[in-house]
């Protein structure tokens, strides 16, 4: 069996940044992956990235905010999203 696209959703603001969710069911859970999820949350303008959230082989669940990077501990696909839009709220001056 083949990973299953849960959501891919891609919006551009007037202001030309772009914020796109993409997230994948795998096949069976692992290590790495407990959940059996993949994810790629990216949030960004202009090329560079300011906020995303993904789990790569090898890093496991993490955060990127501008040039750094922290753990992140996933709960749940809502509470994914919830706290992706919250950091983008935040840095567009929305929050």
């Amino acid at each position: 069996m083949k990973a299953m696209l849960l959501l891919h959703d891609k919006y551009v603001y007037a202001d030309g940044a772009i914020r796109e969710m993409v997230l994948w069911k795998l096949p069976k859970a692992d290590p790495e992956r407990p959940h059996g999820l993949k994810y790629s949350l990216y949030y960004g303008i202009k090329g560079e990235r300011i906020v995303g959230y993904d789990n790569e082989r090898g890093k496991g669940d993490h955060r990127h905010h501008r040039d750094g990077e922290q753990r992140y501990s996933f709960s749940s696909i809502e509470k994914l999203i919830e706290d992706f839009r919250r950091d983008i709220d935040k840095e567009r001056g929305d929050a």
